[in-house]
């Protein structure tokens, strides 16, 4: 008994996948940051409501309220996992803020200017507000260094892990 407990304690839990890392920083990402949207759009910071997402595919006044605004943010979670697969893809070697910080950046202007139209809720750039423009370029900034240096900091763990056992093996030889 006390043997079987031993052993149970000396398990160690399964890493997660990198894959897996990925969906849920998208998701973890895209909750997390456009609630806080939602916060900023509660406190006049941006006319955009996360429930702009709702509006082409749904019909009735329950997007407007409580409910439709809990399911947009959860709707960004997911969609938002898509992004971290392409910063995954193509940026996970270069670790760097910066980088992060101009995918966000990017993700700003697909939104904004080429999937605009898809979207009723959202003015035209040229009509928003001020405080609505500096106010989404932060969020998207800080989402796309959110997800970029999450990635990029478990890809360059991984390379340390591959590194130090490999000078380890060297070692023994």
């Amino acid at each position: 008994m006390a043997e079987e407990k031993q052993l149970e304690q000396n398990q160690r839990e399964k890493p997660m996948s990198f894959i897996t890392l990925v969906i849920v920083t998208g998701l973890i990402g895209g909750i997390l940051w456009s609630g806080l949207g939602y916060l900023a759009y509660v406190f006049n910071l941006t006319s955009i409501r996360p429930n702009v997402i709702l509006e082409p595919w749904t019909i009735g006044d329950w997007k407007e309220g409580w409910l439709g605004t809990v399911i947009s943010i959860v709707m960004i979670g997911g969609i938002s996992i898509i992004p971290a697969f392409i910063y995954y893809i193509f940026l996970r070697r270069f670790p760097s803020i910066w980088l992060g910080a101009g995918y966000g950046i990017g993700l700003f202007i697909v939104v904004f200017f080429i999937l605009n139209p898809i979207f009723p809720g959202i003015n035209p750039f040229n009509e928003l507000e001020r405080n609505t423009i500096f106010t989404s370029v932060c969020f998207y900034i800080l989402y796309g260094v959110f997800v970029g240096y999450s990635i990029s900091y478990e890809e360059s763990e991984i390379k340390y892990k591959e590194r130090m056992e490999k000078e380890t093996q060297e070692d023994y030889k």
